[in-house]
């Protein structure tokens, strides 16, 4: 075998190995983000579950307060059966804007607002979004990260015929400064 021959395989054992390197590295993103877009949706199932405490919480002492709370249960029920990210973000928007009426109603119900379950799940609401918060800064940080490496060169030349495209982020679209905040538990 010629020194030619030698180094001509070297060369395309190298672009092999690189290759495979590359297309790893991708699937390990493209994994932290299935991963990160699964510790989202475990929060979101958490606070589907609440909802339907809070709302038969609230009709103990509201009950004629109807349209909000059925408002509560049609969000909840459009969230619940969201997917994907955009879809998700654009229901939990929903969501969130009815919740926030239905803790509105607690203002002109002091009974209500002195209720320990109430309390309760008011202060359970408000860790699981500061819990939903975290684990959507996690999922769009991974979305970025991901996004980022299948567009750079020279993964970019042939990433798309692995199938790796890009992802969305959990957009929290134009009530971002709302939902940013905590909700506020007045008691």
């Amino acid at each position: 075998m010629s020194t030619s021959t030698i180094i001509v395989i070297v060369v395309i054992v190298v672009i092999v190995l690189w290759a495979v390197s590359v297309y790893n590295g991708l699937v390990s993103m493209r994994q932290r983000v299935n991963e990160a877009f699964a510790d989202v949706d475990v929060q979101l199932r958490q606070r589907h579950d609440l909802v339907p405490n809070l709302v038969e919480t609230v009709k103990g002492y509201a009950a004629h307060e109807r349209g909000t709370l059925d408002e509560v249960v049609k969000a909840r029920n459009a969230a619940v059966a969201a997917q994907g990210p955009a879809q998700q973000a654009a229901a939990e928007n929903v969501l969130s804007g009815a919740l926030r009426q239905l803790f509105a109603l607690s203002e002109a119900y002091p009974d209500l607002k002195a209720n320990a379950e109430f309390q309760q799940l008011q202060a359970e609401l408000t860790d699981l979004e500061n819990k939903i918060a975290a684990a959507r800064r996690f999922f769009n940080n991974a979305v970025q990260e991901y996004n980022t490496s299948i567009q750079r060169f020279p993964a970019a030349l042939f990433a798309a015929s692995f199938g790796f495209t890009p992802k969305d982020f959990f957009d929290l679209g134009t009530d971002r400064q709302a939902e940013l905040q905590a909700p506020q538990v007045k008691f």
